[in-house]
C-alpha cells in the first residue's frame, strides 16, 4: 500500500490549472467590417455609426422604392379600371339611345297602323260592311299579273295610282300672271315618295301648256316617279285664253305629294 501511494504521487495524472483551451484565435475588433493593417487598441466609435447609418439608408431606399413600385402598380390598375368603366358607361348610353330611337320608330308604325285600321272600320261601317262581304263583283284592276283589284279601300276608284294612303293625289298651286287654270288634272301616285315638285310651264295665248320642266327651284323631292307625274299633269292643264298675252307666257305649278292624303 505504501508503494502504491508513492507511485500515485510521482507517476499519477497531471493537469493544468486553469486547463488549456483549444480553438481558433479571433482578432480583436469592434465591428463586422474593417480596413487597414494597424490594430487599434481602443474602440472605434465612428465605424459602427457610419455602417449603421449606411444600412439604414440602404433599407430606407429599398422601402421607398418598394412603396413607389406599389403606388405605381395601384395607380396603373386604377387607371385601367376607370377606362374600362368609362367604356362600359358609354356603350350602355349608346345602346340606350338606339333602343329609344327604335321604340319611337315602332310606336310611330303602330300609331299609323291603328289610324289606318280605324279609318278602314269607319269606312266599312259607312258603306255597309264591305270588309265582311264575300263580294259579287267581277273583273279587277291593277298593274300586276295577279287577279284582284289593286289599291286601297280609302282610295278614289277613278285614280290611276296605287301608292299612298288614299285621297285624291297631290294638290296644285297655279301661277300664271292674271290668267286662271280652267282644268286642273292631278298627278297620280306611282311610288312611295312624298314632297313638293315645282313645274315651270310655258303657255300660249290659247291657254295650252306647250312646255313643262319639273324639279325647278322650290322643289323638295326630285324623285323621278314624282317629277314624271307632275310634268304629265302640268301638260294636261288648260288655262284661260288671252290674246294680249305673250306667245310663250311663263308660269309655275306647284304639286304637293303626300302619302297621308
Amino acid at each position: 500500500m505504501s508503494l502504491l501511494l508513492v507511485a500515485i504521487l510521482f507517476v499519477g495524472m497531471t493537469y493544468l490549472d486553469p486547463p488549456e483551451e483549444y480553438g481558433i484565435a479571433v482578432n480583436f475588433g469592434t465591428s463586422d467590417v474593417g480596413m487597414g493593417d494597424k490594430q487599434p487598441t481602443e474602440l472605434l466609435k465612428s465605424a459602427p455609426q457610419e455602417i449603421s447609418e449606411r444600412k439604414e439608408q440602404i433599407v430606407e431606399e429599398q422601402v421607398t422604392e418598394t412603396t413607389s413600385n406599389k403606388n405605381e402598380e395601384v395607380l396603373t390598375q386604377n387607371t385601367e379600371d376607370a377606362i374600362a368603366i368609362k367604356k362600359q358607361i358609354e356603350a350602355k348610353k349608346r345602346a340606350d339611345e338606339i333602343a329609344k330611337l327604335e321604340k319611337i320608330k315602332q310606336d310611330a308604325i303602330a300609331k299609323q297602323k291603328a289610324e289606318e285600321d280605324a279609318k278602314r272600320k269607319k269606312l266599312d261601317a259607312l258603306i255597309g260592311g264591305v270588309s265582311n262581304s264575300k263580294g259579287t263583283a267581277t273583273g279587277g284592276e291593277g298593274d300586276d299579273n295577279t287577279a284582284g283589284d289593286k289599291g286601297k279601300i280609302t282610295g278614289d276608284p277613278n285614280a290611276n295610282g296605287y301608292y299612298g294612303n288614299g285621297g285624291n293625289g297631290g294638290g296644285g298651286d297655279y301661277q300664271l300672271g292674271n290668267r286662271k287654270p280652267i282644268t286642273r288634272p292631278k298627278p297620280d301616285y306611282i311610288c312611295d315618295e312624298e314632297g313638293v315638285v315645282v313645274v315651270s310651264i310655258e303657255v300660249d295665248t290659247n291657254g295650252n301648256v306647250i312646255k313643262a320642266t319639273p324639279g325647278v327651284k322650290g322643289s323638295t323631292n326630285t324623285a323621278a316617279c314624282l317629277m314624271s307625274q307632275a310634268k304629265e299633269a302640268a301638260l294636261k292643264t288648260k288655262w284661260s285664253s288671252d290674246s294680249k298675252a305673250p306667245s310663250k307666257q311663263v308660269g309655275t305649278i306647284k304639286y304637293r305629294f303626300s302619302l297621308s292624303q
